[in-house]
């Protein structure tokens, strides 16, 4: 049995899945990497993402358990359950061993095992998937790692050798790879899920701009942890939906989320109405003709956060009345959303239990986290700072950064993914 590190057993003991789940198909407990991947109804994909993690180097996967959660709910269609039945047939028939590939799975989907039906969804799967890998990880010299991958998403032979390399020396510890859709099936689709993308990656940019804490995309497939940090964050949360941006902001908090580089992973351009929001559902509605399902932040709201953010670093010592007059000089409805958020008492607050001003503003972005920052935004743009489309915002972003400019959303998209490290 593993000695675990007291931060691992505190969550087993006390924050860790309870339920009839177990790993099945390997009994090894001695990896250095976890890999889990949630499956609903993918044995058409599945395939192709385990062929993929197959063409890593040898050593590592030795060293790598790639863990499946076949999960549903009692409520999911019938073609859904007939699928994973098959899935775990032909996992227990072995028919999708591949050489030197650690494969496990996880049944969440046969009647005593389904996920339950009020909080069962890709969030508890990710759950029960890195709750059950802790016990199976070697806690030696060097940490062990949790990844997350989707059942549709494709990686390439360097994936594993730049997760390895970058946690041998990384200071954070969380990180998220680079990504890249894969391309649409016919030219719309293509249209739309290249349109998707870019809306991600000028948020990304618009964040990076503002000197946010939180300037990352938060994308299931591409997230990474050491396992302690992991532990530290409270594991993963349940949520249906949005599983990736709750979990992603609770590791920056606590352990730090840094940009991995030297590897690419190809999430799925596929519409789906799984989720309520997300890859699947915009493309989805993009294809519909709903050109508005994905509109634009303004530069400007990212341009006021980052007057916000700055203001509060270099005016530490100032009262929490003072600052939020400040603010709005700036922008009154800056203001009014900071009144709504009950500012001046939380920042006084703050700054009674944080006399020292490095953790004072620690303890602001932990207040002012990624989900107040995109609520900020979402009130400016209900204000004087309507959504738009992408040509009224993203050149603007793109000379901001020092960027070349593009006139077309290729031509952008382009330069995006170069400058995020993500060229397919």
């Amino acid at each position: 049995m593993n000695a675990l590190p007291q931060p691992v057993v505190r969550y087993l003991a006390s924050r860790a899945i309870d339920g009839p789940w177990r790993i099945a198909g390997n009994e090894r407990n001695d990896f250095s990497m976890a890999v889990v991947i949630p499956a609903l109804a993918e044995s058409a994909t599945l395939p192709a993402t385990l062929d993929s993690l197959a063409s890593n180097p040898p050593k590592l996967l030795a060293e790598t358990l790639i863990l499946l959660v076949i999960n549903q709910r009692p409520d999911s269609t019938g073609a859904d359950k007939t699928d994973n039945l098959h899935t775990l047939r032909q996992l227990a028939a072995g028919s999708w061993k591949r050489p030197g590939l650690q494969l496990a799975w996880i049944d969440a989907a046969s009647p005593g095992r389904e996920l339950p039906a009020k909080d069962g969804g890709v969030g508890l799967a990710r759950k029960i998937g890195f709750d059950l890998a802790l016990q199976r990880l070697a806690y030696r010299q060097s940490e062990p790692l949790l990844i997350a991958l989707d059942a549709d998403t494709l990686v390439r032979p360097d994936y594993l050798p730049a997760l390895h390399s970058h946690f041998r020396d990384a200071v954070a510890g969380a990180a998220v790879v680079p990504f890249c859709h894969q391309p649409g099936s016919d030219p719309a689709h293509e249209r739309a899920i290249a349109r998707y993308e870019l809306f991600l990656r000028t948020h990304l940019l618009g964040l990076t701009l503002a000197g946010s804490p939180y300037a990352f995309h938060t994308v299931g497939s591409t997230m990474v942890c050491r396992a302690t940090a992991y532990a530290r964050a409270g594991g993963m949360n349940r949520r249906r939906a949005g599983e990736d941006f709750y979990f992603l902001q609770q590791l920056a908090k606590t352990a730090g989320v840094a940009q991995l580089s030297g590897t690419v992973v190809y999430p799925s351009a596929r519409p789906s109405a799984r989720t309520p929001f997300g890859t699947g559902r915009s493309v989805s509605a993009l294809l519909a003709g709903d050109a508005a399902a994905v509109l634009f932040y303004p530069a400007a709201c990212y341009s006021l956060l980052g007057d916000w953010l700055h203001l509060v670093s270099e005016q530490l010592e100032v009262d929490g009345a003072a600052l939020l007059q400040r603010a709005g000089q700036h922008s009154a409805p800056l203001a009014d959303f900071l009144k709504g958020e009950n500012f001046p008492a939380i920042w006084d607050r703050l700054a009674l239990n944080h006399p020292r001003p490095k953790a004072r503003l620690k303890a602001f972005h932990d207040w002012f986290d990624g989900l107040k920052t995109t609520r900020l935004i979402h009130h400016l743009c209900a204000g004087p700072h309507p959504r738009c489309q992408p040509h009224k915002t993203v050149p603007q972003l793109l000379e901001a950064a020092g960027l070349p400019a593009a006139s077309s959303p290729t031509e952008q998209l382009a330069a995006l993914r170069g400058h995020q490290g993500a060229l397919p």
